[in-house]
């Protein structure tokens, strides 16, 4: 899915092509709606932004596992238990997804990863939030999923050729998330009134986190203009926060639920749902390191990774003991 395109048996030899010429053909692929692949030319902030891109999303697909699975051990049910079980395994996959994406630029694994355990690299501000009810659960499928959703189907148009095929098995697992988070609500809903008031304290909490997933203003975004260029963005972050709202505020009427935006209301000129402030502040401490979880997430990572040194040195030993063998493959 990812790297098929470097199983060309040979290369077209761009070596004699001046830069301008190259630069000419990438863009003009990108123009005509093509796709670049892991062989051809690219600019190197073109390779760096990608990478910068795409590894940010692994990591947050892989931090992402940690407010639910804290959830799994209490599960009110065994149906419960196991989509539950299911979703945080998605989450494990489309991080291996990205990595495999990523590391077709060039990029060694190894590193990411050591990225992320360091604190250099950054991942999803919404996972540095806790969850405090069952019903956490719900509304991260049902609000935080379908943010992801909302940014991640352009993606599937992505002019970096691994990322966008990516992109497409991903989006088609979020969308169950999504649902699986919806459906588990609307039955909390139909509960008691202790339930309901459950969902509530959540969708209360979780609102304005998600609004802010979609990045600051497009007038504050560093890389909006140059990730649209490129072609790797293809909506921008307003465009995207409006499109949630506009698509969510139904949904939550039919749930049963209030949105904690007393701002929030259809504008018929604008065709769209008028809304609040977002706290960019509140994002940006959590984007820096000061969000109320950041430290546990990181640790919880770091352990996993030391915990689990011994699998990847005997998993290499074996690896390497039967190189060769003749039934090595079977």
């Amino acid at each position: 899915m990812y790297t098929q395109a470097l199983d060309l048996s040979t290369s077209p030899d761009v070596s004699s092509l001046p830069l301008g010429a190259l630069e000419q053909k990438f863009y003009a692929t990108i123009e005509n709606e093509g796709k670049i692949e892991p062989q051809d030319w690219m600019p190197e902030d073109y390779r760096k932004t990608l990478i910068r891109q795409i590894s940010q999303h692994a990591h947050s697909e892989v931090v992402g596992m940690l407010p639910e699975g804290n959830w799994i051990s209490r599960a009110p049910s065994l149906r419960r238990k196991v989509i539950l079980l299911a979703k945080v395994q998605d989450e494990g996959g489309h991080g291996l997804y990205l990595y495999s994406a990523c590391e077709t630029l060039g990029v060694n694994r190894d590193k990411l990863i050591d990225d992320l355990l360091t604190g250099k690299a950054k991942y999803s501000s919404i996972f540095n939030y806790p969850t405090l009810t069952w019903a956490d659960v719900g509304v991260i499928g049902w609000l935080v999923d379908g943010a992801a959703i909302m940014n991640q189907i352009p993606l599937c148009r992505c002019s970096y050729g691994p990322y966008a095929r990516a992109m497409i098995r991903i989006c088609k697992e979020e969308s169950f998330h999504q649902r699986q988070g919806y459906e588990l609500l609307m039955t909390m809903m139909q509960g008691t009134q202790e339930q309901q008031a459950m969902v509530q304290d959540a969708v209360n909490r979780w609102w304005w986190k998600c609004l802010a997933m979609f990045g600051p203003p497009d007038s504050a975004s560093q890389h909006t203009e140059q990730s649209s260029r490129f072609g790797i963005k293809r909506i921008s972050n307003d465009e995207l926060r409006q499109q949630f709202i506009d698509a969510t505020v139904p949904q939550a009427d039919i749930l049963g639920v209030s949105l904690p935006d007393p701002k929030l209301r259809w504008n018929p000129e604008r065709a769209h749902y008028d809304f609040g402030a977002i706290d960019w502040e509140e994002f940006w401490n959590t984007v820096k390191g000061d969000g109320p979880c950041n430290q546990e997430r990181l640790a919880t990572r770091q352990q996993a990774w030391e915990e689990g040194k011994w699998f990847r040195e005997a998993a290499l030993a074996y690896s390497q003991k039967h190189a060769g063998h003749p039934t090595a493959s079977l």
